[in-house]
């Protein structure tokens, strides 16, 4: 036996340990899917998400190399994010005018924040959209789903590692070695970001990413409508997105 399977019982493994590290990491993928389920149109399988999910996995059980210092549920969950991704991007829901739409939508938050030097409201990103109240808040649910799986959208360092807003956003994750390292600049700007949200808008982003409150319980706590909650995330995940972007380009 080689000085390199003693050092790495995963590296090379057996069907056996491969096996072993997918069956334990199921509760993450149903857990992932879990979180996303809930933000698709209804006539969407979920069986079809699921099955992408572990897709992933398996093939993070595959690729695996813990000589790079690396958890492997740190690993496989960027594996199963990504298998997520690729499947909503098959769906028409992310169709190209969704996408210009969004974009369109974050360009012009980003500028009013600039121009106003503060968070604009909702009634202010809506006229400068040339929309009223209620059409902004269409847009809003029109667009939801590929904020949140924007939020999955990860980027590298110099050394390779990932890392996504959605890591950062999760206290459980953030706490991480490799994340400590190499995000503590974006977590402290985020965490800045997050405190600068409007109140309602921070405090549903704290309960469904600390406290892991879906949208129907946050609803609930704060005295609000499952499709209200819906607008207030997408809206502060708009926001930030565009201060996300000030340390990836």
């Amino acid at each position: 036996m080689g000085a390199g399977r003693l050092h790495s019982p995963y590296a090379g493994a057996e069907p056996v340990l491969r096996d072993t590290l997918i069956m334990e990491n199921m509760p993450m993928v149903k857990y992932l899917v879990g979180r996303i389920i809930p933000q698709l149109p209804p006539h969407l399988d979920p069986q079809d998400l699921t099955s992408a999910a572990v897709i992933g996995l398996i093939n993070a059980a595959d690729r695996f190399d813990p000589g790079r210092g690396v958890l492997f549920k740190t690993f496989a969950e960027q594996h199963v994010r990504g298998a997520i991704i690729d499947e909503l991007r098959s769906y028409d829901i992310l169709s190209r005018s969704m996408r210009e739409k969004y974009k369109r939508l974050e360009h012009e938050v980003t500028v009013l924040e600039h121009t106003l030097g503060r968070n604009p409201t909702g009634e202010e990103v809506a006229k400068a959209l040339s929309l009223s109240l209620d059409e902004y808040f269409a847009l809003l649910d029109d667009v939801h789903v590929l904020t949140f799986i924007s939020l999955d959208d990860s980027w590298e360092d110099e050394e390779g590692n990932s890392l996504c807003l959605a890591d950062v956003l999760s206290e459980q994750d953030a706490k991480s070695p490799q994340h400590q390292v190499m995000g503590m600049q974006l977590i402290s700007a985020l965490g800045d970001a997050i405190e600068a949200l409007p109140e309602k808008e921070r405090l549903a982003v704290t309960l469904y990413y600390n406290e892991g409150m879906n949208l129907k319980e946050i609803g609930a706590t704060l005295g609000l409508t499952e499709s209200r909650i819906s607008q207030l995330l997408s809206q502060a995940m708009i926001r930030l997105k565009g201060k996300l972007k000030l340390y990836r380009d």
